[in-house]
C-alpha cells in the first residue's frame, strides 16, 4: 500500500503547499482522494499516470478539496481519454461540475459517472475485485464523508514443494488456494493447512478530513492499517477546531489510539504555523506511531 500526499495543508495555496489532494494506490488500483487546486501540476510532478485512475473521492465541496476537480476532468478529455472516470462526492457535485463543462463546452470524450453522497451512516459505495469503499461520517460546517478502503483477503500461498510432493494436478490450485483440502486419487485427504500458508493480512487506508473531533468513528476505523485524520490546529488554538469544524493533532491521536489503528498520518495543518514539527511532537503524547504528511511525501506500508 503506498500513499502518496499531493497536498495537505488547509484552505489558501501558497507557492510552497498546497491542498487537500492525495493519492492512494492499494493491490494495484489507484484511487484519487479529493482534488484541489494544483492537483494535476502534483500528479505530474509525483509521476502519477492520468489513466490510471478510474475514481475519485470527494470529501465535501469546500473549495480546497475539489477546485481542482473540472481542471483534471477537462484534461484527461484533452488526453483522449476512453475509461471511464467515476466520481464519488456530496449532492450536488454534479450539477457544479456539469454546469462549469457545459459553459466552457468541454464535455468529456469518456464516460464520466457520478455517484451522489448523501447518508449520515457508513455505506458501502464501491466493490471492486480487490477493494472495498465505505464512507465514514464526518461533522463539518457542510456535510462531509470521509472514506475508508480495505483490500479484500487475499487467497492463501501454495506451498510448491508441498503440493508437488503429492503430484497433485494444477487443476486443483485455484481450490486449494481458497481453504480446501486436497483429495488424492486413492480418497487420502490431504489438509489445506499442509498445502498452504497464510496470506497477509489485508490492508486498510481510512481517510478522514475535515472534522471537528468525532471520538463515534473511533469503532468503524478499529485496526486500520493507516488513519489519515486531519489535524488543522495545535493545542494553543483549540478553541478554534470546534466553531470552524476542524480538530487538532491531539484529538486525531485520540482518535488513533482509540480504534488501535497502526499508524497515525496527520495533515490539514493550518497555514498560521511556520513548522509542522509541532504537530507530531502533540499527537505522541497521545499515540507513539504518528507520521506528518507533506506535499510530495510518499509512504508505504507493508
Amino acid at each position: 500500500m503506498k500513499l502518496t500526499i499531493l497536498g495537505c495543508y488547509a484552505a489558501t495555496p501558497r507557492t510552497f503547499t498546497n491542498p487537500t489532494s492525495q493519492v492512494l494506490e492499494l493491490n494495484n488500483e489507484v484511487f484519487l482522494i479529493d482534488c484541489g487546486e494544483g492537483t494535476q501540476v502534483e500528479l505530474r510532478r509525483n509521476k502519477v499516470k492520468f489513466g490510471k485512475i478510474k475514481h475519485i473521492f470527494i470529501s465535501h465541496l469546500h473549495g480546497d478539496h475539489f477546485y481542482g476537480l473540472v481542471g483534471l476532468i477537462s484534461t484527461f478529455m484533452l488526453l483522449n481519454r476512453k475509461t471511464e472516470l467515476h466520481i464519488y462526492g456530496p449532492v450536488g457535485i454534479k450539477e457544479i461540475i456539469l454546469l462549469q463543462l457545459k459553459h466552457s463546452n468541454s464535455w468529456t470524450s469518456y464516460p464520466l459517472y457520478f455517484h451522489e453522497l448523501k447518508g449520515e451512516e457508513p455505506q458501502v459505495i464501491l466493490r471492486t475485485r480487490k477493494v472495498t469503499v465505505e464512507t465514514i461520517p464526518l461533522k463539518h460546517r457542510i456535510y462531509a464523508n470521509g472514506f475508508l478502503f480495505r483490500e479484500k483477503p487475499k487467497p492463501r500461498k501454495l506451498l510448491l514443494q508441498e503440493v508437488e510432493k503429492y503430484d497433485i494436478d494444477v487443476a486443483y490450485y485455484n481450490g486449494i488456494k481458497k481453504g480446501k483440502d486436497a483429495v488424492l486419487d486413492d480418497g487420502t485427504i490431504i489438509p489445506n493447512v499442509q498445502l498452504t500458508a497464510d496470506p497477509e493480512p489485508p490492508k486498510s487506508y481510512a481517510f478522514c478530513s475535515d472534522t471537528t473531533y468525532q471520538p463515534r468513528i473511533a469503532g468503524q476505523l478499529k485496526g486500520v492499517t493507516v488513519l489519515y485524520h486531519e489535524s488543522t490546529f495545535l493545542e494553543e488554538h483549540a478553541y478554534l477546531a470546534a466553531p470552524t469544524g476542524h480538530s487538532t493533532a491531539r484529538e486525531a491521536a485520540a482518535i488513533a489510539r482509540a480504534a488501535q489503528v497502526s499508524t497515525l498520518v496527520l495533515g490539514h495543518y493550518s497555514t498560521r504555523y511556520d513548522s509542522i514539527a509541532s504537530f507530531k511532537e502533540e499527537a505522541q503524547e497521545i499515540f507513539e506511531h504518528v507520521e506528518l504528511a507533506d506535499d510530495g511525501k510518499s509512504f508505504s506500508f507493508s
